[in-house]
């Protein structure tokens, strides 16, 4: 064992130890293994203890996170009945509510009464079980939907659940067709898969379901939508008779109640301030006037030129009625001053946008200007003035 600068020494102590060590590896894994498998053997025979150990375990984790989450979040103990009664006052959704409250925002709670049975505060009108939801996008009428759902899985689960007061008759299936996604894959375009699960849902609910529905109908020309959309709900009334919220655009539908019973037409109510829309997430009876598609494209960050002609576009069709049919909108398309808006080839975005800030501001001040003509200072009381200052300064802004 003689190398170039030195030379090695064994003994044979020393050549024992090293055999001990290249066995220890080996002896350690077998050890380990031996270990291993008693233990198997000893879990084994205690199997029955240690599943209803876990089991218990479990269900204390489950119990008690639902009441802490409770405590936090001031949810309420719901009556759950073989009835088919589905009463939720101002009810909340969970998820949304949370994250509002990082942001130290309140939800807007809501009630959804969808029961057929005479009401005392109501003067003796029948509750509907199917309610048709309208309303601008943005206002708030998916949340709405889904909370309702979430709220009546939570109850059936043995929850407590977000909402003031919570009765709900036992519900078998809950039924979504809310938003748009495709499967390509399978050769689904966006308005197959909307129409795939839309059949699921007219020919599995029944009368103990609850259906949640969000926009019907959209993704193919506008009088098919409607008519898929009016069919689908004449269906949900007469034959599955289910309980149900039917969010749409499609404010014809709205007349249709009338003629239904146990339908019932509510909207998001909103206000209008200076132009502007404000959303106030509340639910109400009655219908919207309106889409307000616009607004929420601007509000999306629409270029202010597409904005302006969209509304000009859109009060032309109004006054005239042409949404009324194809050929007035095609007679109406010939009439109208397309392209108003074109650049010319020398013109920049900046130099548009430069453009239409000074007509917006143009016509700012010649609305501040009729308003100034309009006033007589002798006859303003000084309330009356203060009150006109703050109009003329909200102009202004």
């Amino acid at each position: 064992q003689t190398l170039v600068n030195g030379v090695r020494f064994t003994t044979p102590e020393l050549s024992e130890m090293e055999q001990k060590i290249l066995l220890a590896n080996e002896k350690y894994l077998a050890l380990e293994l031996e270990i291993f498998a008693e233990l198997c053997a000893s879990v084994l025979d205690r199997i029955e203890d240690i599943n209803a150990l876990s089991n218990a375990v479990a269900e204390l984790d489950l119990y008690s996170s639902l009441a802490l989450l409770a405590i936090e979040n001031n949810y309420v103990k719901p009556v759950v009945d073989n009835s088919f009664a589905f009463d939720i006052v101002e009810g909340r959704h969970p998820v949304v509510e949370a994250n509002l409250k990082r942001q130290n925002v309140a939800f807007i709670p809501n009630d959804c009464v969808l029961e057929n049975r005479e009401s005392e505060t109501d003067g003796g009108k029948d509750n509907s079980k199917l309610w048709i939801l309208t309303g601008p996008n943005m206002a708030g009428k998916s949340t709405f939907l889904r909370q309702n759902a979430i709220i009546a899985i939570m109850a059936q689960m043995g929850s407590f659940v977000p909402a003031m007061s919570a009765h709900i008759g036992v519900v078998d299936k809950i039924f979504s067709r809310v938003g748009a996604s495709d499967n390509l894959a399978r050769g689904q375009s966006t308005f197959m898969v909307e129409m795939s699960e839309t059949a699921t849902i007219l020919n599995q609910a029944d009368e103990r379901s609850f259906v949640i529905l969000d926009e019907i109908g959209r993704g193919t020309a506008t009088f098919d939508g409607l008519s898929i959309a009016w069919a689908v709900l004449e269906y949900l009334n007469n034959v599955n008779r289910c309980r149900g919220v039917f969010a749409t655009h499609y404010h014809e539908l709205t007349q249709v109640i009338a003629k239904m019973k146990n339908v019932s037409a509510h909207t998001m109510e909103i206000k209008e301030y200076n132009g502007d829309v404000v959303f106030l997430h509340k639910v109400c009876v009655g219908v919207a006037d309106k889409s307000y598609g616009i607004h929420v494209a601007k509000i999306a960050g629409i270029p202010t030129e597409v904005i302006q002609r969209a509304s000009a576009i859109l009060e032309e069709l109004e006054a005239d009625g042409a949404m009324g049919g194809s050929k007035k909108l095609v007679k109406k398309v010939d009439e109208m001053d397309l392209f108003s808006y074109q650049m010319n080839q020398n013109t920049t975005k900046a130099e548009v946008y430069e453009n239409n800030m000074r007509k917006e501001e143009e016509a700012k001040i010649a609305k501040l200007r009729d308003k100034l003509k309009s006033i007589d200072p002798d006859e303003l009381s000084p309330k009356t003035a203060l009150a006109m200052m703050y109009e003329i300064k909200d102009m202004l802004n």
